[in-house]
Parts: structure tokens; C-alpha cells; sequence
């Protein structure tokens, strides 16, 4: 016990707390994923999330503090996204024949992806600045935070909602696939990259390498149309 808490001292009290407490929460959700036949409830981003957020409350952790161990895997997660392309170049040919589809079911659902939640959140009596950190909330979080900066929302919130957005769809899309009959891995894939960005993206590249493909494809998509069309669609409005 003395030991486990002169690491702990140690720990806490360096960068290396941030990564290593992110890393062991990441096996231990791991693992429970595995050992759950890889049940989308127990999707291990989910719980690596919850897991953090219960070490930093009941030790008093300031965020900064954490992120200054953690931010060395955010940084890969710039070279994870542009991984997603390979993907992409292995099925060019297919993609460049449904280009026109694609850039269709692209429109439509984030569209109805943002504009439902603000719809929603009006109904609902949610002040301006909220309703405009919504709007981007299908898009990968460091983009939705710059668009809703660009659209007078509060980027901190803008990340939490595609945080929260990526988490629900990954957890609940195959479910609704099912009860919806949408058999297609391409199709599941690429709704579930529209609406849930890039965590869905991961959990679609989990299941089916198809899925996983189209999911990216979506996501990329998406930061564009999202990051071109809402601003000027909140000028015009």
C-alpha cells in the first residue's frame, strides 16, 4: 500500500498522470467490451470516459493538470483521422461512381442532424448561444468548435454535444439499423459517420471494414459541408 501511494504522489504530480491514467482506463473498458462480445452499451470509449471522470472528481484533479499528460494522445488523433483515408483510396472506384449519391445523403442528413437538434432545442426555450453550439454537434468536435465560435455559440459546449452525439450513436445505431431492417454495412456506416462522426466511425470500423470505410468517408464529408455551409446559412438567416 505504501508503495501504490508513492506512485500515486509520483503520478499525480507529472505529466505522465494524464497518459497513464487514460491509458489504463482505456484497457480496463477494453476488456470489458471483450468480455461483453463487444456489446455496443459497453463500447469502451464510453466507459473510458466515465471511468476518467469519476478518477479526476474523487481525486480533485484539475483538468489542465490531466490534459497536460493526455494531450499526448490527443495528437494522434490527427494521424488516426487522416488513417481513415486508406480506406477510402482501397474502394475509389466505387465511391467515385456514387459521388453523386453520396454528396445527396450527405446534404440530407446533416441537415437533419443539425437541424433537428436546433429545431428541438428552440421547442425546448434554449437561449441563442446554446442553439448555435447545437448546430454543429454531428461534426468531429475540434471542427464543431471553431464553427460554432464562427457562429456566436460557446465552442467548450459545442465539444461536449459532439462528444455526447458520437457516444449515443455508437452506442445505440445498431439497434436502430436492426429495427429499422438497414442491412447494408456501407449504408449503416456512412448514416452513422453523418450523425456521429467520429466515434461512430471507429465503431463502424469495428464491426465491418465496409461500414468503416463509408463511416470516414461520411465524416470527412461532413467537417467540410458543415465547416462551408452553416456559417453562411446563419449569415443568410
Amino acid at each position: 500500500m505504501q508503495n501504490f501511494v508513492e506512485l500515486w504522489v509520483y503520478l499525480s504530480a507529472t505529466p505522465l498522470f494524464g497518459l497513464t491514467a487514460t491509458l489504463v482506463a482505456y484497457l480496463i473498458a477494453q476488456a470489458f467490451y471483450a468480455r461483453c462480445h463487444h456489446a455496443p452499451w459497453a463500447n469502451p470509449v464510453l466507459w473510458t470516459v466515465a471511468l476518467l471522470a469519476l478518477l479526476l472528481t474523487m481525486s480533485g484533479t484539475p483538468y489542465p493538470t490531466y490534459f497536460s499528460g493526455a494531450q499526448f494522445i490527443h495528437f494522434l488523433l490527427g494521424p488516426a483521422v487522416v488513417a481513415l483515408a486508406w480506406p477510402l483510396w482501397q474502394r475509389r472506384g466505387e465511391i467515385r461512381r456514387r459521388a453523386l449519391a453520396i454528396t445527396g445523403a450527405a446534404l440530407a442528413g446533416g441537415a437533419a442532424a443539425g437541424g433537428s437538434a436546433v429545431a428541438i432545442g428552440w421547442l425546448l426555450g434554449l437561449p441563442g448561444p446554446v442553439l448555435r453550439s447545437l448546430a454543429p454537434k454531428s461534426v468531429t468536435a475540434p471542427v464543431a468548435m471553431g464553427i460554432a465560435e464562427q457562429l456566436g455559440g460557446i465552442p467548450a459546449l459545442a465539444a461536449v454535444f459532439a462528444v455526447l452525439t458520437g457516444l449515443v450513436g455508437a452506442v445505440s445505431a445498431k439497434y436502430l439499423f436492426d429495427a429499422l431492417r438497414v442491412t447494408s454495412p456501407e449504408v449503416r456506416g456512412f448514416a452513422l459517420g453523418t450523425a456521429s462522426h467520429g466515434i461512430g466511425a471507429a465503431r463502424a470500423m469495428h464491426v465491418h471494414p465496409g461500414a468503416g470505410a463509408y463511416a470516414g468517408l461520411a465524416l470527412g464529408v461532413q467537417v467540410v459541408l458543415a465547416a462551408l455551409l452553416l456559417p453562411l446559412l446563419a449569415w443568410l438567416i
